[in-house]
Order: structure tokens, then sequence, then C-alpha cells
């Protein structure tokens, strides 16, 4: 007899020969991090297995910053489960100190942290600066999101809404995107034990626990706000040390470079080796109105073996641009970086530029390739945007900024700009 799939809530019963076979979906997860992951549902659990979210074991959480730090090769497969898993925690707090959360709604914040990477890309940065440079991946999670809200018979919606902003308690958006939210939370602490920069690492479950709303607001209680200060001196740190470190960012400024080649010499008629999904967004200029499902299966199709294996192919490429390039992130043979407080000069590139363009045989065009430059921000907290909430004794509420008696908190707040300068190493 074939027993209904409604008599079990959670578990899984695809037929196959008319035979029933149930699958446990209540699984766990053991997290290096964490200790044991739960998966709260069967919604949850058909979500992690559906080959959109499984992609994410294949895309990079770090990049090429595997380059510095060796052991940086987790996912963003890992990024995602670590973030639901500070979001129940973050509920179970809540609840705790009296803020009354749904079943619906709680799952919903676990469906929307869950899925609020998956339209990242491999190498995602370089990509949107190149072959998907009109998109960017939070429009393209939000595609994946409703994609998948339709082939789950509208189960997301509520989810989709919290992740839009458009639900009413707006608490809900805060511990999704806010600066003290659990992707923040989890990147860091992650990123930091995963790339040994021991300085970027965090106390999540301190911040959890000192979290409560007022007034559909979330705050972090006044005995919470050290913990604070080290968060937001922890997400300065690990950007100058790891996400901007200048070899990192270097090896990126290449990926984009190669992927930019590769795609004009694609548009010229060259016939360049890549996976199927690779040539389509190289052929084709990708807008957010053309970014139909088909497109989004394409894209679905790419992970960061897509991007390597064609590097290691297009090494051996007529093409001096497109071989070097590709040649110098498999052989970790980088152009030198410089970083300046001051602007470069046009003219302090232009010298470079003609004497690499004589000694290669290239256009002085060509040479933007390998001699450009450019400038990155780092801003630890910004007044500007949502501030993080501090709940006083008094029950006043206050901007972390302002609350804090910490001088350098005041100084995170400033936007630090360093200016950069790359050209090969041969021409130092």
């Amino acid at each position: 007899m074939i027993v209904p799939a409604s008599y079990f809530p959670y578990i899984c019963s695809p037929k196959q020969n008319n035979i029933v076979i149930e699958i446990n979906k209540l699984k766990i997860f053991n997290d290096p991090i964490y200790g044991f992951i739960t998966i709260p549902n069967a919604l949850i659990y058909d979500l992690i297995q559906h080959p959109y979210f499984q992609r994410l074991r294949r895309i990079s959480q770090m990049g090429l910053s595997y380059l510095v730090y060796p052991g940086a090769n987790h996912t963003r497969f890992h990024h995602a489960l670590g973030c639901m898993h500070l979001m129940q925690k973050s509920v179970e707090t809540l609840r705790f100190k009296g803020v009354v959360i749904s079943q619906e709604e709680e799952n919903a914040l676990n469906i929307a942290i869950l899925l609020h990477d998956i339209g990242h890309g491999p190498f995602s940065h370089a990509m949107e600066k190149s072959i998907v440079e009109d998109v960017h991946h939070e429009a393209i999670s939000l595609l994946f999101m409703n994609q998948l809200n339709t082939e789950f018979g509208g189960q997301l919606s509520l989810a989709i809404q919290v992740f839009e902003g458009d639900y009413h308690r707006k608490f809900m958006l805060q511990l999704i995107s806010s600066q003290l939210d659990m992707d923040r939370m989890d990147y860091l602490k992650r990123d930091s034990f995963y790339s040994g920069v021991a300085e970027g690492n965090v106390n999540s479950e301190r911040l959890i626990q000192m979290m409560n709303v007022v007034d559909d607001v979330l705050v972090i209680e006044e005995k919470g706000i050290y913990s604070v200060e080290k968060f937001l001196m922890s997400r300065r740190l690990m950007y100058w040390q790891a996400y901007l470190h200048k070899t990192s960012l270097v090896a990126e400024l290449i990926l984009t470079k190669v992927l930019k080649r590769a795609k004009e010499l694609t548009l010229k008629g060259v016939i360049l080796p890549c996976s199927e999904p690779l040539l389509f967004f190289m052929q084709n200029k990708i807008t957010l109105d053309v970014f139909d499902s088909e497109t989004l299966d394409l894209f679905s199709q790419l992970d960061d073996f897509d991007i390597i294996s064609a590097l290691k192919s297009w090494q051996k490429q007529d093409d001096f641009i497109l071989s070097s390039l590709s040649k110098m992130i498999i052989n970790r043979d980088l152009l030198k970086i410089k970083l300046n407080s001051e602007k470069v000069s046009t003219e302090d590139l232009h010298g470079l530029k003609e004497r690499f363009a004589l000694e290669n045989n290239i256009s002085l065009a060509e040479t933007d390739y390998f001699i450009f430059k450019g400038k990155i921000k780092n801003q630890a907290y910004s007044k500007e945007a949502e501030p993080i909430r501090i709940l006083k004794k008094d029950r006043t509420i206050e901007d972390v900024f302002d609350a804090s008696d910490q001088l350098n908190l005041k100084s995170l707040s400033k936007l630090v700009t360093k200016y950069y300068i790359c050209y090969p190493k041969q021409l130092v």
C-alpha cells in the first residue's frame, strides 16, 4: 500500500516503480564553527536539496583569497547554513524576551536568510564587473527566490516579502540585512576561522543574547555595547587584512580583466573553449530586463569550476592578453600592486604603458589590461545607513556611535580611501 505523503510532514515520499521511499528530512550538519546545525522542517530540507542551492557548494565564499590564505576554501553553502543557524538562535532569544514571532514568520526568516546569497555567481564581484556587469547578485537572489516560490507552490511568499522589506514588522529585515545582521555575524566569524585572521573573530553568541525588539526596531541591550564595538573593529580589520588584502585585490582585478578580454574576443567571433553557460554570458549582454527563467537556469549552472577550467584552457590561446592574464592567476604570478594614500596620476602610468607596449608588441590601449589604477574604500560603520541601536538602562535608544565612549569607534565611522596602481613585475 502507498501511504499518502501528507501522513509524513517531515518525510519525503517519492514514487519509484510504485514503491514509496521514505527519506528522513530532519538532517544535522556538523559545522566547525557552531557544532551541529539542524534543518528545522521539510520545506527547508527541500530548498537545501534543490540544485540551485546545492550549486553554492561549488562557489567559494572568499573568492581568490585562498591565494593569500590557503585555508580560505570554504563555500557559500557553508555560509548560508551558518546564517540560518544564527537566525534560529536569534528567534529563540527574542521569543524568550517576549517578542511574539509566529511559526510562519520564523520559517520566513529562516528561508530568507538561507537564500540571501543564492544569487552569487563564481567569483561574484569579478563577474559583476565583467560579463554580467548590469545585474547585481542581490537581484539574482530575488529571481531565484521567485522561481523557487513558483516551484514550491507559493510557500516562499512571506520570506520574499520579508527579504524585500515589504513586511510590516521591520525588525525582521534588520535581522537579514543591516549593519548588524546574521549575514555579517556569520561571514566575519567563518572567514576569520578559515583564513586564520584571528582579528576578525566575533562573539556572535553574545551579540544574539543581547538582542531585543523595541517599537518594532532591533536593539542591542546596553551591556552588549562592548561586543558591538568588537564586532565593528573586527569588520574593519577583516576588510584590510582579508577582503581588501592587496594580493586578493589584484587577483580579483586580474580575473575581471580576463573575463572582459574573453568577452571582447568572443563578441569579435573568436571561439574560446569554455562551458556552455559561460559562453552564453560572454556572447550576450545581460540586463535585469532580459534575465528570464531560461537565463536564470543557465546562470544556475555556473560555478567556480567553469571559470578555473576556462582559465586553464585560455593559457594556451594565441591572444597575448588573454593567455598572459590567465597564466597569472593559475600560477599565482600576479601583477605588482602598490597602495597609496594619495591619488596616482595618469602621467605615472603613461611611461610604464609605453615601455610595456613596445616590449610586447601590443597597442597602447591594450596595455590597460596590465597597467591600471583605482581605489578601494573601507568604512566599518556608516552614520548615514540605518544605525545599530543601543537600548540603555533607562529604556531610551541611542545610536551606538553616540552611546560608545570609545574614541576608536568614531574613527571606524570614517570612510578610508586608498589608491592603488597595478603593473607587471618586470617593469619594476
